[in-house]
């Protein structure tokens, strides 16, 4: 059998399990944007990277205020959702050139939310083949990169695309 060490998600898998309060919500109230790997803020929304992802450059368009349908979005805030996914689209196509996209949400645990409270919209650039054996055999996902390297290029390049 072959083993697959991951040692470093040990430290996500504690904080996850110790944090108390929406996560989205600290991260927006919070002014360490690195450490929550937020790396943009609009007057809405914020964008994040997902700290479970499920590729490299997974990102989230997530407003600020703890809510978890879209009809309680304000129509300015539904249309900045838009524009920041839109852009983030962009971005990440620079910094990664995926073959697509994937954008949703999950609205509702039933509907696969891990974070049920607090909506949250995704974007996951795709590749064909980046789902292979080990996620479907070993329920592991594999990254080329860190999140802090992520993070580092995505808002680089973010930031070039700001006036």
């Amino acid at each position: 059998m072959d083993h697959l060490w991951t040692p470093w998600r040990m430290k996500y898998i504690q904080e996850a399990q110790e944090q108390e309060g929406c996560v989205f919500c600290l991260a927006a109230e919070s002014d360490a944007d690195e450490a929550y790997f937020v790396f943009a803020r609009g007057e809405h929304h914020f964008l994040i990277l997902n700290r479970y992802p499920y590729t490299s450059g997974h990102v989230m368009v997530v407003p600020y205020g703890h809510v978890n349908q879209l009809d309680a979005l304000s129509d300015a805030a539904r249309s900045e959702m838009m524009a920041l996914t839109n852009l983030a689209v962009v971005v990440l196509e620079e910094v990664y050139h995926p073959e697509g996209f994937n954008l949703g949400m999950n609205l509702g645990g039933v509907a696969g939310a891990g974070i049920a409270d607090h909506l949250h919209l995704h974007v996951v650039p795709r590749w064909g083949g980046d789902t292979n054996f080990m996620t479907a055999v070993g329920q592991t996902r594999v990254l080329p990169e860190s999140l802090e390297d992520t993070y580092l290029r995505v808002k680089a390049a973010w930031e070039k695309h700001q006036v």
